[in-house]
């Protein structure tokens, strides 16, 4: 279901939607479309940047873990 809303854009803003949506699509529909891949975005955005946190959380602990399986997997070099 959508909504009527009223919203004040300039008119250099205004050409620029008119230029790049031409006949193809209404200027409701083009703004409509950027405004959503605008804010799958910022979801996006928003769910890495809380994946890279909890990465950075247990840093310390992965890499222990990590340094302990290749010691297992190869011999220590010779220095």
């Amino acid at each position: 279901m959508k909504e009527k809303t009223s919203i004040t854009i300039s008119k250099q803003v205004l050409a620029g939607i008119d230029r790049i949506a031409g006949s193809k699509q209404s200027r409701s529909a083009f703004i409509e479309s950027v405004l959503t891949r605008y804010l799958v975005e910022q979801a996006k955005a928003a769910r890495d940047a809380r994946e890279l946190g909890l990465i950075n959380q247990h840093a310390d602990e992965l890499n222990a873990e990590a340094e302990d399986v290749l010691r297992y997997q190869a011999p220590p070099r010779e220095r």
